[in-house]
């Protein structure tokens, strides 16, 4: 019987977790990136500094206190892209924010709060380099890098047939080789590489990229000057428990809320760990007449999901 109640015991343990309930019980598994500076970093003393941490201790504090309680102590989970929905179902962590783009695919898996940010597709390049202004001039044999896989530069590829892709393990690797002229561009998300940025002052500037034509990707039509492909990053959580979901959307909400005269919590998290420079710039773009960018999200309203995209019409 001893061998028995052990067993189910540990059968339990791979049960996903309720964020509430961890909550209350005043202990919460947060996962994150450990390697991205900016957004999820681990420091040599292990604690974890970065925009998507900053909002997972606001929304986890905001729901303690929706309760009264005490707020929970944190354990810190490395949750690489790949592993997310799988320790998000196993029930080894509560909840995920880790440039956890919300699609199609990973909704149909696990429910997602947010989005709590809303970023595009960019460059980072040298800052010294006056040859690299917009994407068009990756077009001459220059090297574009980016991590094996990834569809940000598979995009650009097929976009600019002279782009030379370059790949590697990870976006830092790809860093490192933008620093040694290894290559001329990096591509991602303008939130993971304004957090490079910031971290190496002086020595980088993202571009912004707009498709160049008029372009077909994936099935759905791209006007020539629409930015590249737009990512609304959420917080990942078991799909048992949609109440956890609406504590969450209501904390970030209360996180986007500014006091008069000031700048909201998320703003001061967003300048703290991307820096001003580029945070001015993606603000001020996005207050541009008929921008077809933003930053602050529309918390809670996920229609992108499963919005139809415009048909392409036989666009090449």
């Amino acid at each position: 019987m001893a061998l028995l109640a052990a067993v189910l015991a540990a059968c339990g343990s791979s049960d996903a977790r309720n964020l509430l309930d961890s909550i209350r019980d005043g202990k919460v598994i947060l996962g994150t990136k450990y390697d991205q500076p900016g957004m999820g970093l681990q420091k040599p003393d292990g604690s974890i500094i970065g925009f998507d941490a900053a909002v997972s201790e606001y929304v986890v504090n905001h729901i303690a206190d929706e309760m009264g309680v005490d707020h929970p102590t944190i354990t810190w989970r490395e949750t690489p892209s790949a592993q997310r929905e799988t320790l998000i179902g196993n029930g080894e962590v509560d909840m995920i924010a880790a440039t956890y783009s919300i699609n199609k695919d990973r909704s149909s898996k696990v429910d997602f709060a947010g989005p709590y940010l809303v970023t595009y597709q960019g460059l980072l390049v040298r800052e010294d380099d006056e040859t690299l202004n917009s994407l068009e001039d990756l077009n001459n044999g220059r090297k574009l890098c980016s991590v094996t896989g990834s569809t940000s530069a598979q995009n650009v590829k097929a976009q600019l047939p002279g782009v030379q892709l370059q790949e590697y393990d990870t976006y830092s690797s790809c860093v490192e080789a933008l620093r040694r002229g290894k290559v001329d561009a990096l591509t991602t998300d303008e939130t993971i590489l304004a957090g490079y940025s910031n971290w190496y002052p002086d020595e980088f500037k993202l571009v912004a990229m707009t498709y160049p034509n008029d372009a077909c990707v994936k099935d759905a039509f791209k006007k020539a000057g629409a930015p590249f492909s737009t990512e609304r990053y959420g917080i990942g959580m078991a799909k048992e428990y949609p109440e956890a979901v609406e504590a969450a959307n209501r904390a970030i909400k209360a996180m986007l809320v500014a006091p008069a005269g000031g700048e909201s919590p998320w703003e001061a998290a967003l300048r703290e760990n991307l820096g001003d420079k580029d945070i001015d710039a993606f603000v001020d773009r996005a207050n541009q007449p008929d921008s077809q960018y933003k930053l602050e999200p529309d918390v809670g309203d996920l229609e992108f999901v499963t919005a139809p995209s415009t048909p392409c019409e036989g666009v090449a």
